[in-house]
């Protein structure tokens, strides 16, 4: 289905004073002594460095050099623009305006090749609304933590003898080891409590506490 055009009333008026800057820059080039195709080439290159500095612009708002620019070019079509209404003889132009036009061109590309190739300012990265900010956390504590009391533990009392046990010295508890250990060597078994008791012809109180210390049943 073809698309119907509509006439924008924006852009035919921009068509309209378009074409009319460009027919009063190609008079006053062609009255400034440019002939032929040189007068009509002025006009493109006042309009082309307007544009160029206008889209500079848009990237770059803080560019000196593009507003600069910018500035030359707007000046350059409005005064083209005010000389052919008629306040300037097009039959007689005045020596100044001549080197005006006659030097545009070198004027024009040192502005064109500047806009082109200055460094434009890096954007600013945009921060993620979704992702959280980090925190900062201190992870540097300013109390040192306090170990734990160790409980002291008793000494262990020595072990005492129940009260109804008596002492054996120790000589006579070796001795009666010595009489145990050759019953066993003799006889192969271990030597009974109430041998060693009536061996021994000790009360039997003490006997038992030998016999209990020597493991004799």
């Amino acid at each position: 289905m073809t698309r119907l055009l509509r006439p924008d009333a924006v852009l035919i008026q921009a068509v309209i004073a378009g074409a009319l800057s460009f027919a009063h820059l190609h008079d006053l080039a062609e009255a400034a002594g440019q002939s032929g195709w040189k007068a009509w080439a002025y006009p493109i290159s006042v309009d082309l460095l307007l544009v160029a500095a206008w889209r500079r612009l848009r990237s770059a708002r803080r560019d000196r050099s593009a507003w600069t620019w910018f500035t030359i070019a707007l000046f350059a079509s409005l005064g083209a623009n005010i000389a052919t209404a008629g306040l300037l003889d097009l039959a007689n132009v005045p020596a100044w305006l001549r080197i005006l036009v006659a030097g545009w061109p070198a004027l024009a590309f040192l502005g064109g090749t500047l806009l082109v190739h200055s460094p434009t300012e890096p954007a600013a990265p945009a921060q993620a609304v979704d992702d959280p900010a980090a925190l900062d956390v201190d992870m540097q504590r300013d109390d040192e933590p306090v170990p734990a009391p160790v409980p002291e533990l008793a000494p262990a009392a020595p072990e005492v003898p129940p009260a109804d046990v008596p002492a054996v010295p120790v000589a006579l508890l070796d001795h009666a080891r010595k009489i145990a250990d050759a019953h066993r060597a003799s006889t192969g078994s271990p030597m009974p409590a109430d041998a060693l008791s009536a061996r021994l012809q000790l009360p039997a109180p003490m006997a038992g506490a030998i016999a209990a210390q020597l493991q004799l049943t």
